[in-house]
């Protein structure tokens, strides 16, 4: 019988983690989407009194409401959110065999110059990337592990990788956390607008409205960042 979970053993867990990088002198950085399920671990990280720059890869494709909510978010949690965007302008991401934005002709390329790239130079100077992926999102995410080293400098720590659904949501209601406002209009999991639908109620898989009718299933931060 799987063990369930202590939220507050877990968030002391994630201090002691934070504290023994700290005690390394190891450098930390952590990134976000900024949907719902993502503030539990900016709060935990925003309570841990460590500055800890949060990284929100900006593609240019997010709906309206994600970027009035991660200036809400950032303001409510005194977090510091660092905008990054692609190096590539959106006139060079054309498909030239067709003339269409890369995200309708060639998604994977699309995340890679918004997303992938973008993170690259911080997983070259920091130490930890430090993110709040779960292994029940997906079949890619359920075999990492906790602490993972990576073909960069920084190595990858999952500190919340083995909660619930049930988890996020009690901690949420616990410390009364807002919710992104697309939620309300039946979005689980939110990405960029052109390739995010709301939720496929003929899925269990609260991910199924990202890239639908296609084959991806990941934006790639979580298979080429390793």
């Amino acid at each position: 019988m799987t063990k369930t979970l202590d939220i507050d053993e877990e968030v002391i867990k994630i201090h002691r983690q934070l504290l023994e990088f700290t005690v390394n002198r190891e450098a930390l950085f952590t990134s976000s989407s900024f949907q719902t399920h993502s503030l539990p671990l900016l709060h935990i990280l925003a309570s841990s009194g460590y500055s800890i720059p949060v990284i929100f890869l900006d593609t240019g494709y997010h709906f309206p409401e994600t970027y009035h909510f991660v200036d809400n978010v950032e303001k409510l949690l005194k977090i510091d959110v660092v905008r990054v965007r692609s190096v590539v302008s959106k006139l060079h991401q054309i498909d030239k065999s067709n003339g269409q934005l890369l995200f309708a002709s060639d998604p994977d390329e699309c995340c890679y110059l918004n997303k992938v790239q973008p993170l690259e130079p911080y997983m070259n100077n920091y130490d930890v990337w430090i993110n709040g992926v779960r292994a029940n999102q997906s079949k890619n995410r359920s075999s990492f592990n906790e602490i993972e080293q990576t073909k960069f400098r920084a190595k990858r720590y999952h500190p919340i990788l083995n909660w619930s659904n049930k988890m996020i949501f009690d901690y949420i209601k616990r410390y009364n956390l807002p919710k992104h406002p697309l939620e309300e209009k039946g979005f689980l999991s939110i990405g960029c607008a052109p390739c995010t639908q709301p939720y496929l109620s003929t899925s269990n898989d609260d991910r199924a409205g990202r890239w639908a009718g296609s084959n991806k299933v990941e934006c790639g931060l979580h298979i080429e960042l390793k």
